[in-house]
């Protein structure tokens, strides 16, 4: 069996253009809850979400599986963007109720690209402005209009460009801030970067369509910004009649114990775009747009798959979970992201290598690094843990140079947790 690990990685190795994967052999088989399972029959404890994804659970629930069983057999994909169709219409109905007041119109797809590359073309012809304003260590997707607004690791970019219109700025680190003044005065110099360079020296802000950020940074390394930087985005795109567009499509739906990570800040978008556990496991994106900024001409966007039955109804049966368990879930992150939060900085008392721990509800990192004083990276280390950590029995993911990310299904057990984090410290305990 091991053998046939092997021969799995090889074929796909010879057959697909090499994209990213873990740096460990996980060939996926079967899942359920708290738990995934390979080829070989290995029990692993999922931290990963598969990518925040399985927010309810490894491979949905018994209502999303059940959902797309039954609609399978009734219709599996009606063109909606070109013909009606009542699923999608009951599902935007459900979902628009969870957006702040203000909020009845989106368009559906089927990944977070899309919903972002949706977000761009909106944020043009609502404003009739060209420029779009994104973050250093941002992550919006691979298509070539998201791709623009994505910062994250050049190899993402190279070869890629040129990308039209999109003009990136420092976002808050506060672990590493730019302006190097320590992490409680890490947000207004930010802010008045954008003001005295980009507004100043690049480009005049009223040609900026759209300001466009993820409320908690996801592939650039879990980064949590200051409150009142985001505050203050809000302020400049406000005065400037620029819009705000927030990624909320891996800190949203309820990962950080609020449907909208930007919730946590105290402030309210102009589009939202989200996708993975919207879709209970199968493919959807939503863009959702503030009403008064009005409709779209005819022809103007669409999607062959946009709206696909199977995934709305994946995403139905997930959001009337979500919505009947919503003061649940709420509560049980805030619980669980505790317990991390607990026996992470338990962790980095008494180990060197985890520089900082940060993070909101169950989306949680920890930067590791050589040396506390000087935050020297630790790759190597970083991936020699993740390794052991499989190894051991635990599915991990990592993101930004050094951190280690943690998205585990918001419904896993506390004691899938406790054995997840046992696992994870013996890990670090070999391989720092």
């Amino acid at each position: 069996m091991a053998d046939k690990i092997k021969d799995i990685i090889k074929r796909d190795r010879e057959i697909f253009l090499t994209t990213t994967r873990a740096p460990y052999e996980f060939v996926a088989d079967h899942g359920g809850g708290d738990f995934a399972y390979d080829i070989k029959g290995k029990k692993l404890i999922d931290f990963s979400g598969f990518i925040a994804v399985y927010n309810l659970g490894v491979n949905g629930n018994a209502e999303i599986r059940a959902a797309i069983k039954k609609q399978t057999d009734k219709l599996m994909h009606s063109a909606f963007t070109d013909f009606y169709s009542e699923l999608p219409v009951q599902f935007g109905e459900s979902l628009i109720k969870f957006f702040p007041k203000g909020f009845g119109r989106m368009f559906l797809s089927n990944s977070g690209t899309e919903a972002n590359e949706a977000a761009i073309k909106f944020s043009r012809i609502f404003t009739k402005r060209q420029y779009i304003l994104s973050f250093y260590n941002s992550f919006h997707g691979r298509s070539m209009g998201s791709l623009g607004l994505t910062a994250s690791r050049a190899i993402q970019r190279a070869h890629y460009g040129p990308f039209s219109n999109v003009i990136h700025a420092p976002f808050p680190y506060p672990y590493r801030c730019l302006f190097n003044k320590g992490e409680h005065r890490c947000g207004h110099d930010y802010l008045d970067y954008i003001d005295d360079y980009i507004f100043k020296k690049e480009v005049l802000p009223e040609e900026v369509a759209a300001i466009v950020l993820e409320p908690i940074q996801g592939e650039g390394g879990y980064i949590v910004p200051p409150e009142d930087f985001i505050k203050g985005i809000r302020k400049i795109a406000n005065d400037n009649g620029i819009l705000l567009i927030s990624d909320e499509i891996q800190a949203g739906y309820m990962r950080t114990g609020k449907f909208l990570a930007l919730e946590n800040f105290g402030v309210t978008a102009d589009i939202y775009t989200m996708a993975k556990a919207l879709g209970g496991g199968l493919p959807m994106g939503a863009t959702v747009v503030r009403t008064s900024l009005g409709d779209l001409p005819r022809g103007a966007h669409a999607s062959t798959f946009g709206g696909n039955h199977l995934a709305v109804a994946a995403a139905s049966a997930s959001l009337k979970y979500v919505k009947e368990h919503k003061r649940e879930l709420e509560a049980g992150v805030k619980r669980k992201s505790a317990i991390f939060f607990k026996r992470l900085r338990e962790m980095q008392d008494k180990y060197e290598i985890i520089g900082d721990v940060r993070g909101i509800g169950l989306m949680v990192g920890i930067e590791l690094v050589k040396n506390r004083k000087t935050k020297e990276l630790a790759i190597a280390e970083h991936e020699r843990i993740v390794k052991s950590a499989f190894r051991k029995g635990l599915l991990l993911l990592t993101c930004g140079e050094s951190v280690i990310r943690f998205a585990p299904p918001l419904t896993i057990s506390e004691s899938s947790i406790e054995k997840g984090l046992n696992i994870l410290e013996d890990a670090i305990k070999e391989n720092q």
